[in-house]
Formats: structure tokens, C-alpha cells, sequence
């Protein structure tokens, strides 16, 4: 007889089911978990939160499409491996988390970290279970890996108390499951692909926002062919930045505040109207705008603005009908159109808008002078992370993409505190390109401490601190004895955190420091942290809206 124990079972299932990395804090009752998945083949990486290790865990979900897994010890751990879950199930990535349990028959007798995990998890889970046995884990982790990544993809839980991770059993006794097959990729009904083609050629001034959705869906194949061979203007979500390089000609994006108000027709593909595009709504969209709509879920068809034309369907599918049609029925949207006119102007002059704050050397800095200087010195298949107010928002349009799934930020839930676990999880998952996480001193601060993390795996990432001293912007002095809300410790020196781990700070104040120490910095083979100070009182360009700021 051979036996094996639950942990195995767990590490086991898991690796035929294709999940491939975990990412967790070990501790009661999870150790044998962490331990039998090295030994199954799964990367382990130890963190030293559990919120950023269940970060990690999505991220790596969303860059390979199999369900990165979190293991979190009972309790208190499982509770803060909730804010990953909820990060996933927000942008609808598949991740797992594994939260170990006190003994079952200690439920409800008061035992250590005991905690309702599993009504914890549910609100934010597309599954969660506690296997009843240690002769059905493959069953339930089977079933959990296929729901995180079939359908909007989303994030599970598996409850797994102490007894059934440390039960020993013949392994005979196990009924080991296969790995399921990649979900299905369904096709939109082809009435609906003609009524979208005849709604985008009946436009005065269409419009194609692509999302994370197509990114994820691994589409970027299809949307580019389907905008060269229609010739439409588009812009991208956050994150769905890269799907098409973001110097296309046909890009739009800095006239992105004109396209949205003025756009008659507007093709989603994979992006939804929350509050990301403002739900849709006037005074961010035209009051009568018909939105063609495609999305790997029915449910999400309509939301917030009626849809002239539903595509329910996988976002690389349906693109491909759409691209098929178009090769019978050729139809490109005109080269001289007042639309065209119109948003190239606009293009022109919001480019121009920010061309002076892009090439000014007066110090202290300013947000678009270092990241222009990081956008120089960037390779185009850089993964760029970012996270932070004016960091984020400011980075997203000077920072640019060019390869789909190659930009990671606070996203849908606008979390904060993701930067270094998506870093070190887009490290792992591609080793063979560069990593730069972009973060204000603010974010930096929700996970800092995860750069030995990043030191401990010789992860080759760079950390760039821009440094204002606060949250939205700090101060260049204030009374110690009551400090003000939004204000950290002044010119702190955050670069000094990782040397106590063998990576390299750098400290930068001036603009002649600032191009050497980042090329210096990206060429560095150990971790490393570059933080920049700017003027506190450093801001965004004004806008035009105030609506726009929020």
C-alpha cells in the first residue's frame, strides 16, 4: 500500500488541473501544502503578506489564463488573502485561494483563528467549497480550477481545514481527475455580426474602445486586423492598452475626452461601461450614442446604456467572424471625414498641450519630465506595473504599450497596494522581459516590503518611486506634532529598503541624475529601486473637466 497524504493530494490536483505557481505565507496548517507543491512541480513563492501574494496570484491568472494560486494560512491570513479574491473577481481574472482551516471537528468549538471563511470568500467567489473528504480534492479542485476560467473568467476558494490536509490514505483509494480542457471559446450569432457591420458603416463618427476583456481573450490578433481593415479610430481601457500599439495611426487616445463625448457609434470590445468610462453616460457621452457591445457574458449586455447590437461571445472568436465578413463584403470607414479631421486636431493639440511639460528641466521635478525619461529608456516589450493617483493616471498616457497584457495597474476595483505582487508575478511568468513597476511613494507603501520578496527570487525588477511626499501630493515641511492627512515622512529615503536585501537604491533630486541612474538602474541584474523626488506640489495637466478627475 501506498500511502499519501492530503497536502499531496492538494499539490497533486492542482498541478494536473494546470496551475502552475503559488504564491502565499506559510504557517498553520498550510506548511505540508506549500511543501508537497514544490515537490509536484508548482513554483512557490513565499511572500511576506498574504494581500500581496492573492495579488500576485490573479496577475498571474490574467498573463497566462490558468488560475494563479494563493495559500493563506486560517484566519487572519485567509482574511487578507480576501482582498486579492476580490481584486480578481473585479476584473474578472481566475485566481484560487487556498485557505488552510482549523480541524473540522473543531467547528464551532471556539478553536484557533477559527473564522466563517467560506461566507468570507462567497460574496467575491465564483465557487467556494470545503471538501469533504481527502478522497474528493481532485473532484473539488478540478471543478474549481474550470469555473475560475470558463464564462467571465473569476476567483475561487477552497476551505481546507487541518484534518483533511494532514490525512494519510492509500493512494489507490484516489479517483485522479484529467485537466480540464480550455473553456469553450463561443461565437456571437451571425445575425448579430451583420447588424453590427451595418451600424459601424451607418456612422458619421464611430468609435472602438478596446479592454482588458480582448487582452485576456488573447484577441489582439484579430482587433488589429479588424481595424486595418476598417480603418476605425479606437482608444484603450487602462489596461487594454498594447492589444493595439499605442502609436497606431489610427489611435486616438489623446483626443480621448473629444472621441467619447462626440462619438455616435461606439464598439466595445471586452471593456464595460462602469465607471471607468463613466457608465456610458452624458456628460462623458453623447446622450444618443448606440453602443455595439461584445462580451464573454450575456449578463453584462446593457448595462448602464441600452446595446444597439449585442455580441455575446469569446472576444477572439467573434472578432474573427467579424474579420470573415468584412473579407466578402470589404468596407473601410473613409480617410477624409470631418470625424477624422476633428480628432486628429484634437490629437494635435493635447499632444502639444503636454509637450512642454514632457521637456521641462526645472527642479524639482515634475510627474510628465521623469516619466518621459522612463518612456525613453523602456524597451517596447517592457511589462510596465503601475499604481498610485497621479502615477497611475498621469503614466498611462505618457507611458506607452505596445504588446497586449503588458500593463498591469489598479484596474476595475482600483485597488491599491497591487504594484510589487503583480511585478513579481509578471517577473515569474516572463523572465525573458523587462519589469519596470512605476508607483507613487503613497502605493509603494501599501507592499513595500515585498522588494525582498523580489530580492529573495533575484527577480531583476525595477522599482521607480516617484516621491511627492504624500498621498495626491505632500508638503515640503509641516509641524510634527499634527501632521496632516495626507502627508508621509519628507524625503524619505524608500531606496535604502531594499539594499538591507542585497538590491540596489538609487536616490535621484536632479534632472541631470535622472537619465544615467534609471539607464544604469534597468540594466541592473538584481532588483533595485529608483526613487525620484518631485515638487510636491506637482499635478496632472489641468483639464478641461472637472468630471474628468474622478
Amino acid at each position: 500500500m501506498s500511502e499519501i497524504s492530503g497536502a499531496r493530494i492538494i499539490a497533486r490536483s492542482l498541478k494536473q488541473q494546470g496551475v502552475e505557481y503559488m504564491f502565499g505565507v506559510v504557517g498553520f496548517p498550510v506548511i505540508p501544502i506549500a511543501s508537497a507543491a514544490q515537490k509536484e512541480g508548482i513554483r512557490y513563492l513565499g511572500f511576506r503578506n498574504e494581500q500581496s501574494a492573492s495579488y500576485a496570484a490573479g496577475a498571474i491568472g490574467y498573463l497566462t489564463g490558468r488560475p494563479g494560486a494563493c495559500l493563506a494560512v486560517s484566519g487572519p491570513g485567509m482574511v487578507h488573502g480576501i482582498a486579492g479574491l476580490a481584486n480578481a473577481w473585479s476584473n474578472c481574472w481566475p485566481m484560487i485561494l487556498l485557505g488552510g482551516a482549523n480541524d473540522s471537528y473543531q467547528d464551532g468549538r471556539g478553536a484557533f483563528q477559527e473564522t466563517p471563511q467560506i461566507e468570507a470568500a462567497r460574496p467575491f467567489s465564483k465557487y467556494a467549497a470545503r471538501p469533504e473528504s481527502a478522497q474528493r480534492i481532485p473532484f473539488f479542485v478540478e471543478k474549481a480550477v474550470r469555473t475560475s476560467i470558463s464564462g467571465r473568467p473569476g476567483a475561487v476558494y477552497l476551505d481546507l481545514p487541518n484534518d483533511l490536509i494532514s490525512a494519510n490514505l492509500d493512494e489507490q483509494e484516489i479517483n485522479w481527475l484529467d485537466r480540464c480542457p480550455e473553456p469553450a471559446r463561443s461565437l456571437a450569432d451571425p445575425e448579430y455580426i451583420e447588424n453590427a457591420l451595418e451600424t459601424l458603416k451607418s456612422a458619421e463618427r464611430p468609435l472602438v474602445i478596446v479592454g482588458k476583456g480582448a487582452a485576456y481573450a488573447r484577441a489582439e490578433g484579430e482587433v488589429r486586423e479588424f481595424l486595418e481593415k476598417t480603418q476605425l479610430p479606437f482608444l484603450a481601457s487602462p489596461m487594454g492598452k498594447g492589444v493595439v500599439p499605442d502609436d497606431h495611426p489610427l489611435s486616438v487616445a489623446p483626443a480621448r475626452s473629444h472621441a467619447l463625448q462626440n462619438a455616435d457609434v461606439v464598439f466595445l470590445i471586452g471593456a464595460r461601461l462602469n465607471w471607468i468610462m463613466h457608465f456610458g453616460l452624458p456628460p462623458r457621452f453623447a446622450e444618443d450614442v448606440k453602443i455595439i457591445q461584445l462580451d464573454i457574458s450575456a449578463e453584462e449586455i446593457g448595462t448602464n446604456v441600452p446595446t444597439a447590437v449585442p455580441l455575446v461571445g469569446d472576444a477572439q472568436r467573434v472578432m474573427g467572424q467579424l474579420n470573415t465578413a468584412l473579407e466578402t463584403r470589404a468596407w473601410s470607414y473613409p480617410k477624409q471625414t470631418t470625424w477624422r479631421s476633428e480628432l486628429h486636431e484634437q490629437v494635435s493639440k493635447n499632444v502639444a498641450s503636454v509637450d512642454a511639460m514632457l521637456n521641462d528641466d526645472s527642479e524639482p521635478m515634475g510627474y510628465y519630465r521623469v516619466l518621459r525619461e522612463i518612456r525613453d529608456l523602456v524597451s517596447r516589450d517592457t511589462i510596465i506595473c503601475s499604481e498610485g493617483a497621479n502615477t497611475m493616471d498621469i503614466g498611462r498616457t505618457v507611458l506607452p504599450n505596445f504588446e497586449a497584457r503588458h500593463r498591469l495597474d489598479a484596474g476595475t476595483y482600483g485597488t491599491m497596494g497591487v504594484g510589487l505582487g503583480f511585478a513579481i508575478a509578471a517577473a515569474v511568468a516572463h523572465p525573458e522581459k523587462k519589469v519596470v513597476c512605476v508607483e507613487g511613494d503613497s502605493a509603494f507603501g501599501f507592499s513595500g516590503m515585498e522588494v525582498e520578496t523580489a530580492c529573495r527570487f533575484r527577480l531583476p525588477i525595477t522599482f521607480i518611486i516617484i516621491n511627492n511626499n504624500g498621498i495626491g501630493g505632500g508638503l515640503s515641511e509641516y509641524d510634527p506634532a499634527n501632521p496632516p492627512p495626507f502627508v508621509y515622512t519628507i524625503d524619505a529615503r524608500y531606496e535604502k529598503v531594499i539594499e538591507a536585501f542585497g538590491g540596489r537604491g538609487y536616490y535621484v533630486t536632479t534632472v541631470k541624475e535622472l537619465g544615467p541612474t534609471l539607464k544604469e538602474a534597468l540594466n541592473d541584474p538584481m532588483p533595485n529601486i529608483v526613487n525620484i523626488m518631485i515638487d510636491p506640489r506637482a499635478q496632472r495637466k489641468p483639464q478641461k473637466f472637472e468630471w474628468l478627475t474622478h
